[in-house]
């Protein structure tokens, strides 16, 4: 398959950076608190899925009914706790293989969006030095459906001014790989459960590997 795309589109947690164990540490604590089991297992099936619908899939384990306040209020104090850990995160946390690939990308002339169900992506992507790097930012702020509906990724393509056939979506998450498809882009999948659903139209040795597929 040629590839002759002018954009690439990047998940950010699993991607460009790993802050998958602050989400389990947050959820874990919010979990332990109301008394619900939670383990890797479970978390691995909140991957790329929103907050909200996140806590749904926690709560499926809890013998008790809640109100849309009271899950409102534990999705908001999640998200505090992982705020506070994601204060730890530093340019550190970006390796130099992300790093050089994407200065690499920008030199060759394509544009670099990301395309994120997170409403924190700003604040990481600050925190590891890339808060001034990309042509476009979409995160959870901008979408109202969670992959693997494709809004995210049709809003970035947006902000790019790139048709979604002119753009290529790195991911690690089927879910991600499902909507970068459902939005008529191509999919590269980077580790995890992207490298096994069989949807993807590239699959990457590793975040360099793009230089050479592109």
């Amino acid at each position: 398959m040629k590839f002759d795309k002018k954009a690439v589109i990047f998940d950010l947690d699993g991607v460009i950076c790993f802050t998958d164990k602050f989400h389990y540490q947050a959820w874990k604590a919010l979990a332990d608190r109301l008394g619900i089991y939670f383990d890797e297992k479970i978390n691995n099936r909140l991957r790329g899925v929103s907050r909200m619908a996140s806590l749904e899939i926690i709560l499926e384990r809890s013998d008790k009914e809640y109100s849309q306040e009271e899950k409102e209020a534990f999705a908001e104090e999640k998200n505090n706790l992982y705020r506070d850990l994601l204060k730890n995160m530093s340019p550190s946390d970006l390796t130099d293989e992300v790093k050089d690939t994407l200065i690499e990308l920008r030199r060759r002339g394509y544009k670099l969006s990301i395309g994120s169900s997170s409403k924190n992506t700003k604040f990481i992507l600050g925190q590891i030095g890339l808060g001034d790097f990309f042509d476009a930012i979409a995160d959870g702020t901008d979408i109202t459906r969670s992959k693997p509906d494709p809004e995210v990724f049709l809003v970035a393509a947006k902000k790019l001014g790139m048709d979604p056939a002119d753009c290529a979506v790195v991911e690690d998450a089927k879910a991600g790989i499902e909507a970068a498809k459902a939005g008529g882009m191509t999919a590269l999948a980077l580790f995890g459960d992207a490298k096994d659903c069989g949807l993807e139209d590239y699959d990457l040795a590793s975040f360099g590997d793009l230089l050479t597929i592109l």
